[in-house]
């Protein structure tokens, strides 16, 4: 697991591989992240975008940018935290994920952006 804390919003990420198929005559490598965010500041926050750089070991750059979450925008209050999973492909069986999700303090009504810390995918047969 990664963690980081970005005023005062830790974001917690964990990876599992979930196997191999494939598509288009092409093999594909499926991982699960699963993400907690939580809240250590003192100010209720809403989640409103995301974005993510998805990279795998053949060099090719996947960028995501959207709404919120799974689709939901969580307010997390202080002291609780919110957890999605979702997932992504690659074309190896190694690679790594980065990005940020823009936030907004319902107290001062300020936007921030949250970094996610990269992470690496790799699949347990990839691994030396």
């Amino acid at each position: 697991m990664v963690s980081q804390i970005t005023k005062g919003i830790k974001i917690s990420v964990l990876t599992s591989f979930e196997g191999t198929y494939f598509k288009n005559y092409k093999i594909h490598f499926a991982f699960a992240y699963h993400v907690t965010i939580e809240n250590q500041s003192k100010d209720s926050v809403q989640l409103t975008t995301r974005h993510w750089e998805i990279y795998d070991a053949l060099n090719n750059v996947e960028v995501v940018d959207g709404e919120g979450v799974i689709g939901k925008k969580p307010v997390i209050k202080p002291g609780e935290s919110y957890t999605y999973s979702s997932g992504c492909l690659l074309s190896s069986p190694i690679g790594a994920m980065k990005g940020y999700f823009n936030m907004v303090n319902f107290t001062t009504t300020r936007s921030f952006r949250v970094t996610i810390p990269t992470f690496k995918l790799s699949a347990p047969f990839a691994i030396n």
